[in-house]
C-alpha cells in the first residue's frame, strides 16, 4: 500500500498563499509515491479567520493524523498549529520528517 503522509505546514496568516504552497507539498508527496493527507484544503470550505471554523479544521486534521504512517514538516518555522500536530505524532510514535526546500526542488524542478 502507499505510504500515507500527513502534510504539516503553515496555514494561518496568508491563507491563500499557504494553500498554494500546500498544493505544491501535496504534489511533492504524490511524486514521491506517497498519499498526502492535506488538512489545508479544508480552508477552501471553512473560514480560517473564524475561530470555530479554524477549530473544526484543526480537529478534523488531527483526527486524520492517527491513520498516517509519517508526518512531513514543511516551511521554515513551525506554527502553533504545526507544533500541536508534531506533538501528537510524537505521542503516537509516528515518524516526523523535516522536508527541506532543496528536496522539493529536486522532485518538482520548476
Amino acid at each position: 500500500a502507499m505510504k500515507k503522509v500527513y502534510i504539516c505546514a503553515p496555514l494561518g496568516g496568508d491563507v491563500a498563499e499557504n494553500i498554494e504552497r500546500a498544493k505544491r507539498y501535496s504534489e511533492y508527496a504524490l511524486r514521491c509515491g506517497a498519499a498526502p493527507v492535506t488538512p489545508h484544503f479544508y480552508a477552501l470550505c471553512l473560514d480560517d479567520s473564524v475561530p470555530e471554523e479554524r477549530e473544526m479544521g484543526m480537529a478534523a486534521g488531527l483526527s486524520l493524523l492517527w491513520f498516517c504512517d509519517e508526518v512531513w514538516v514543511f516551511g521554515n518555522r513551525p506554527t502553533e498549529g504545526m507544533r500541536a500536530e508534531i506533538k501528537l505524532a510524537h505521542n503516537l510514535n509516528i515518524k516526523v520528517k523535516i522536508i527541506k526546500p532543496h528536496e522539493i526542488e529536486k522532485i518538482l524542478a520548476r
